[in-house]
């Protein structure tokens, strides 16, 4: 540096080299970076890597691009986080459904002592036990608003139909899993109730008689009854909800979603060169 230049300020100069960066210096004197910065460097690139890796073997990135990074129109409120609420609902009823399966037995005589014995002696059981009961209430609450806010907003008309219908056919998967999980626990209260849903069942023309044979597992209630449902509320109901709601999410990326009903579009006047 000449003489005739100022030196540069305290804030300007660069950092000394740690000791750890000092472990190798070349023959020309110059640092070169030390073990625990090519560490980090390696940690900080490994979950890239990994993420590189998978893309170019499936080729993923273009949708996860358009599905993450989509444009999102004026007016945008809490209104339209309530299908990502009923979404994360259904989660915490697969979460907490999983865990009350590990202990349930799914037996007519053996039912209501393995759902006592959740309650009152598995750690954490009567929490999550709870937490799924309640969850089921929440989440059809959820599904009715969000299902309002779609009616009131206009979201069902073209070109969102589809979703529209596939949001129809949620609900009503939604209904049934609440209606089939009822039973599980073989009380009074959920044996008699269950009895008087089916019986609804039977009493709609033409197929009503049909589905609640089939939901009963014959002609009237027996130990088949409670293990059908099971299988409906365990493997059948939640798979076609999964299904539907992967689908729901595609088509509500690659539609996009609509602006409140109160916003009005801007007009924009055209050029010349744009005419």
């Amino acid at each position: 540096m000449s003489r005739l230049t100022p030196p540069l300020p305290k804030f300007l100069r660069p950092a000394p080299p740690r000791p750890a960066e000092k472990e190798h210096v070349g023959d020309n004197g110059a640092g070169e970076p030390g073990r625990a910065d090519k560490l980090r460097e390696d940690a900080a690139e490994s979950g890239a890597k990994v993420i590189g890796w998978l893309d170019e073997r499936t080729g993923t990135s273009p949708f996860m691009r358009g599905f993450l990074f989509r444009k999102v129109p004026k007016g945008t409120n809490w209104f339209y986080a309530l299908g990502s609420a009923t979404m994360f609902a259904f989660l915490s009823q697969a979460v907490t459904g999983i865990f009350l399966a590990m202990y349930y037995n799914p037996d007519a005589t053996r039912a209501y002592d393995s759902a006592a014995h959740i309650t009152n002696e598995v750690f954490a059981g009567e929490l999550v036990r709870s937490m799924h009961k309640w969850g089921s209430t929440v989440m059809i609450v959820l599904l009715f608003l969000h299902m309002g806010r779609t009616f009131v907003f206009g979201a069902y008309k073209y070109p969102r139909e589809l979703n529209w219908v596939i949001g129809v056919v949620l609900l009503v998967l939604t209904l049934a899993m609440g209606l089939t999980g009822y039973l599980l626990p073989f009380d009074q209260r959920s044996y008699w109730a269950t009895i008087v849903a089916v019986n609804l069942n039977a009493s709609a023309p033409l197929i009503g008689p049909f589905i609640a044979d089939f939901l009963r597992g014959g002609a009237e209630f027996s130990s088949i009854t409670i293990t059908r449902f099971y299988a409906l509320h365990m493997l059948l109901v939640p798979g076609l909800i999964a299904a539907l709601i992967g689908a729901h999410l595609y088509l509500v990326a690659k539609l996009g979603t609509t602006a409140p009903p109160w916003l009005k579009a801007e007009k924009k006047e055209l050029t010349k060169e744009e005419i």
